[in-house]
C-alpha cells in the first residue's frame, strides 16, 4: 500500500464468529484493507453500515433473523452507493440470480483464497462487479442459453420486505409471538404478513414453508 493511501473500511457479517475471525484476520493482513465493523446477523449488517458508512460490505449469505440477500436489499434501498459482496457456499444460479438482482457488488464462494476475496474487496470498492469463476461460468452460460443475468426469482419476488423477514423468522421456527416481539410489531400484524407471504406462495404449512426456505435460501437445511 502506498504511502498515506487510505484503506478500504470493510463492514464484515457472519453468524460463526471464528469464520468473522479468520476472514477478517485474511483481509487485514493485506495491508489495504481494514475491518472496522463486525455483525453475526442481517440486522447487525444494516445497523453497521448506516453507522459507519464502510466502503465495502461483505455479508454470508445464510444468516438467522435476516439473512444475506434480505440483508443486501435493505442496506442498497438506504445506501444505493453502497457496494456489497455476498459470501457463500452456494454456486447455484438462484442464488447468484437473487444477489445480482439486489444489487450484490460482488459473489464469492467460501471456498475461496484470502487472496481472491481481497480481491472482490478491491474490485467492489472500484465500482466493479466481481465474480467467483465457478459463479461467472455459470451465470455466461445461463445467458448464453437464453436466460436473464440477475432475473427477478419470482414468486418471492412479489413479496414485501416485511413479509420476507417474517417468511424467514416463521422457517426458522419462531412463534408468531416471538416474531412479533422481534420486529416490534403485534401479533396481529405478524401473522397478517405471515399469512400474506403463504398465500402469496401458495404454501399451506409449516413443511412447506420450511422446504421453500431452504430451497431458496432463506434458511440453510439442518440449521
Amino acid at each position: 500500500m502506498a504511502a498515506g493511501s487510505a484503506r478500504i473500511r470493510v463492514v464484515l457479517a457472519d453468524d460463526h464468529a471464528i469464520v468473522r475471525e479468520g476472514i477478517r484476520l485474511c483481509l487485514e493482513s493485506m495491508g489495504d484493507i481494514e475491518v472496522v465493523g463486525e455483525a453475526e446477523d442481517g440486522y447487525g449488517a444494516v445497523r453497521l453500515v448506516a453507522q459507519l458508512a464502510p466502503d465495502v460490505v461483505v455479508l454470508d449469505v445464510s444468516m438467522p433473523r435476516l439473512n444475506g440477500i434480505e440483508a443486501l436489499r435493505q442496506i442498497k434501498r438506504d445506501h444505493p452507493r453502497a457496494a456489497v459482496i455476498i459470501l457463500s457456499m452456494h454456486d447455484s444460479e438462484a442464488y447468484v440470480g437473487q444477489a445480482l438482482h439486489a444489487g450484490a457488488a460482488g459473489y464469492v464462494l467460501k471456498r475461496t483464497g484470502p487472496q481472491e476475496l481481497a480481491a472482490a474487496v478491491r474490485a467492489a470498492h472500484a465500482g466493479d462487479v466481481y465474480l467467483h469463476p465457478a459463479v461467472a461460468r455459470r451465470v455466461v452460460a445461463g445467458y448464453l442459453q437464453g436466460g436473464e443475468v440477475g432475473a427477478p426469482q419470482a414468486p418471492h419476488d412479489r413479496l414485501t420486505p416485511r413479509e420476507r423477514e417474517v417468511l424467514q423468522l416463521a422457517a426458522e421456527g419462531l412463534t408468531t409471538r416471538e416474531i412479533a416481539e422481534q420486529l416490534v410489531v403485534s401479533t396481529k400484524t405478524a401473522e397478517h404478513h405471515r399469512a400474506g407471504a403463504m398465500a402469496k406462495l401458495d404454501l399451506h404449512n409449516q413443511t412447506e414453508l420450511v422446504k421453500y426456505a431452504i430451497r431458496t435460501g432463506l434458511i440453510e437445511a439442518g440449521g
